[in-house]
């Protein structure tokens, strides 16, 4: 099997962390071109450092890092540090990266790449706002048709909101990307929070980390142990969820999840509902379906997975 060529965009996140390691280490499946970084749960100094510690702990100097943008298309930023602490990655020590940083802005990098890329044969993963994405279907809309797919980690419908009462944190940064990336046709997978919230930790999934004996192992753990305390405490749940390894997961073992093809718009305008992801997952409306919406997880095997990937590293 040719392994699928993907593009992660991120502002790690030590649950954008866990889904870049999940991807470096299933080479069978997934080929990283590169790793582009976006302002979200930090700003862009800190995410962009973030993916390329990550990398460094996965033993993958040679994935490229690139920086992209640095602020939502027409918003101030808001950020994260609530939930994952002042760098984006608190929890165990982290040592800093001296792999490069690569010159080349993000946004260019993913538009040359799905230029040079046989259409149809590269795989966008956002995993957080979406606004290095809509840059460059701004900047060169040659390329929207040439993508293979999009998916996305990014809002909710029965969960509704997660930093307003009505939005997911990547939608709500960054609302206009979002509509943008929605409306551009390319076929577009979807993790809401009503998935990744069934896909909690637990003592005993953190201990399978913390068991396995290595480096990565002890950060994984340490890691969750560090932001399930925010989710706990807010929704009285037993762990928290990993959102952003669901993305990768689908592209490993799709038959993880099942969901249904809806239509999504976001919400750009009203004060009380910015960022929400309309979802029509009952077909009450005429609108094209743009999204393939995802709504239940098998979580033992997203954990399975995680554990048999993540102690090759």
């Amino acid at each position: 099997m040719t392994p699928r060529k993907i593009i992660i965009d991120t502002d790690p996140g030590q649950d954008d962390a866990v889904a870049i390691l999940l991807a470096l280490a299933s080479p069978e499946e997934i080929e990283v071109l590169g790793i582009t970084a976006v302002a979200g749960n930090v700003p862009l100094a800190l995410t962009e450092r973030n993916a390329r510690i990550v990398c460094e702990l996965a033993g993958r100097r040679d994935v490229k890092v690139f920086a992209g943008c640095d602020r939502p298309l027409a918003r101030p930023l808001v950020t994260a540090e609530h939930v994952h602490g002042k760098t984006g990655l608190d929890g165990p020590p982290m040592a800093e990266p001296t792999m490069p940083l690569q010159a080349q802005h993000g946004v260019d990098f993913i538009i040359e790449t799905l230029r040079r890329e046989a259409p149809g044969t590269v795989t966008l993963c956002p995993l957080g706002p979406l606004t290095n994405v809509a840059t460059a279907f701004e900047r060169a809309p040659d390329v929207i048709g040439r993508v293979a797919q999009i998916v996305l980690m990014g809002g909710a419908y029965f969960e509704v909101g997660n930093i307003t009462p009505a939005a997911e944190f990547n939608i709500f940064v960054d609302p206009e990307a979002a509509k943008i990336v929605f409306g551009a046709g390319v076929p577009l997978t979807v993790m809401p929070l009503d998935v990744t919230h069934k896909a909690l930790t637990t003592r005993e999934r953190i201990d399978a980390f913390r068991a396995m004996g290595s480096t990565v192992g002890d950060h994984v753990a340490a890691w969750t142990d560090f932001f399930e305390r925010f989710d706990m405490e807010k929704y009285g749940s037993e762990g928290a969820p990993l959102h952003d390894p669901c993305v990768i997961a689908f592209l490993i073992r799709p038959e993880l999840f099942t969901g249904r093809l809806i239509n999504v718009e976001i919400e750009t305008a009203s004060e009380l509902t910015l960022g929400m992801t309309v979802a029509d997952w009952w077909g009450i409306t005429n609108r094209p379906r743009n999204a393939k919406f995802m709504g239940e997880i098998a979580a033992e095997g997203f954990y399975a997975l995680l554990a048999e990937r993540l102690a090759r590293l």
